[in-house]
């Protein structure tokens, strides 16, 4: 089999990052071309990492985050209550594995949807299966289930993940059937999966905000004992970069 068939095979095995170094190889000067041992390992390594980046892209494709964010680019400074040293410790995304919750609050434009959604890439680039949603959404579809289900998918959708990210937590006021909801959800991933819950409310009003004493008990029970916080701090991003554009 000569190199052009070589090639066409790999790429009808759909062994696309393999076919890809290997093309690259072949048009190499023979003297810069590895030997048979090395190259076997090049292209094994290449397809390893095509498949890891593929799998990583659709997870993020899954996850319907509100922003593209790479923890590389959260701005880290005190007058943001944000070190790099917070973000090294959760990189790694243990806390995930531990079954443990992390709380962004700050007020309106500081960034927390930014951090969460970077930090749930970071979870995607670990192969952890993540999902992002906004409960004023879930909320709203909560109300028209009857008609289309849409309530329901979402649900579904939080099973076995690995990390689940719950943005805009205090925005809209909860009926009963909300607080059932954030109970269930809560319940369900309690020791067994993470959660990122991203609010303008600082946690002290979180009790005040369920306003119903023992379901607010058992929820908060199932958030606030085994979480992360972080607090952010400092003028609005979305204002200042307003101020250097002009």
């Amino acid at each position: 089999m000569n190199q052009q068939s070589t090639l066409d095979a790999m790429r009808n095995l759909r062994l696309t990052g393999m076919a890809d170094r290997y093309e690259a190889i072949i048009q190499l000067p023979a003297h810069q071309k590895p030997d048979e041992s090395i190259l076997i390992g090049q292209l094994v390594e290449a397809e390893f990492l095509h498949r890891n980046h593929r799998k990583t892209q659709t997870s993020v494709k899954n996850a319907k985050f509100r922003y593209q964010a790479n923890l590389n680019d959260v701005i880290c400074t005190p007058q943001r209550n944000l070190s790099k040293e917070i973000i090294s410790s959760i990189s790694d995304c243990s806390f995930i594995d531990r079954g443990e919750n992390i709380i962004i609050t700050g007020a309106t434009g500081c960034g927390k949807s930014f951090l969460a959604s970077a930090i749930g890439y970071q979870a995607c680039i670990k192969g952890k299966r993540v999902a992002y949603l906004s409960l004023p959404k879930l909320f709203a579809k909560i109300k028209s289930d009857k008609l289309d289900g849409a309530f329901r998918k979402d649900i579904d959708r939080l099973e076995n993940k690995n990390l689940v990210i719950l943005d805009d937590w205090g925005l809209t006021p909860l009926d009963t059937q909300a607080r059932l909801v954030l109970l269930q959800i809560m319940e369900d991933r309690h020791n067994r999966y993470s959660t990122i819950i991203v609010s303008q409310l600082p946690v002290a009003a979180w009790h005040q905000y369920i306003n119903e004493n023992t379901i607010a008990d058992a929820i908060l029970d199932r958030i606030i004992h085994q979480a992360h916080r972080i607090e952010l701090t400092g003028e609005s991003l979305r204002k200042m970069s307003k101020i250097n554009q002009q």
